[in-house]
């Protein structure tokens, strides 16, 4: 999957916060990246699935304390864990989310498949 350098997304955000009019911020969003569910078999995914559909926002929830990752974002559902972000892909939207930017993420597509890695594909934006 893609991702944006943090420095990148910051000077990204700094340039179109500086240039965009204030009434057109809300309906712009820059994708920071694109990337599968972690973790989908282990959590609520299951039992939500017939509930959740494309476009619908998703929850970032950082846990600087996870034993097995120090960089993990979890991602929920309407108040239910889905997962996370990919081990992998996490450390740049963590480091945003420490620095208080504000990272949002939405379902774009599910999948009905037998891995469970290729069941939910989300993004991570950030409002303009």
């Amino acid at each position: 999957m893609n991702v944006i350098p943090s420095r990148v997304i910051s000077i990204l955000l700094a340039v179109a916060l500086a240039t965009t009019p204030l009434l057109a911020r809300a309906e712009s969003s820059i994708i920071v990246q694109q990337s599968p569910l972690a973790g989908f078999q282990f959590y609520d995914g299951k039992a939500r699935w017939n509930d959740m559909k494309p476009g619908d926002a998703l929850t970032l929830v950082r846990e600087r304390d996870n034993a097995h990752d120090a960089n993990a974002v979890r991602i929920e559902w309407n108040g239910s864990r889905l997962g996370y972000i990919p081990r992998r892909e996490n450390a740049d939207v963590a480091r945003q989310m420490d620095r208080g930017a504000p990272v949002k993420a939405r379902i774009v597509k599910l999948t009905e498949a037998r891995n469970p890695w290729q069941r939910v594909l989300f993004e991570v934006y950030v409002d303009l």
